[in-house]
């Protein structure tokens, strides 16, 4: 099995910072919120996110795939009581000239072998779809 390990700590009021192998990420965690860090969902998308390029970048070799930019927008939604993410609805764009049949193939790879999208799935709706940049 695979480990993970990740330590965080309060810098002050507004703020913390996360640290996992040499990088680290500032973390909005004041009440008022703070502009230059991600929050605590912010992160949660962006962790969906990475996980789903980082799963393209796994899987292009495999398939042969050949593209010369992704991008994902994510966009979720939250309940007041109990508070929690009810839904993610996602668009990945890839920059291709694969066809149609192949982008789909791509997309089925991601949301099959993705590790957090699998995990996140398990708790909330996670929908998207996939289309290839203008």
């Amino acid at each position: 099995m695979l480990e993970y390990r990740v330590t965080a700590s309060r810098i002050d009021p507004q703020a913390s910072v996360a640290q996992a192998k040499s990088a680290q990420i500032m973390l909005d965690t004041g009440l008022s919120g703070t502009p230059d860090a991600f929050n605590p969902a912010e992160l949660l998308l962006a962790a969906i996110a990475a996980c789903m390029i980082k799963g393209i970048e796994r899987v292009m070799p495999m398939l042969d795939f050949q593209l010369s930019g992704v991008e994902v927008s994510l966009h979720a939604l939250r309940q007041d009581s109990p508070p929690r993410i009810v839904s993610i609805d996602y668009q990945l764009v890839i920059d291709t000239d694969e066809s149609d049949q192949r982008l789909e193939l791509l997309h089925k790879n991601v949301r099959k072998y993705g590790t957090i999208s699998n995990t996140v799935a398990a708790a909330a709706l996670l929908e998207g779809r996939i289309t290839r940049k203008q």
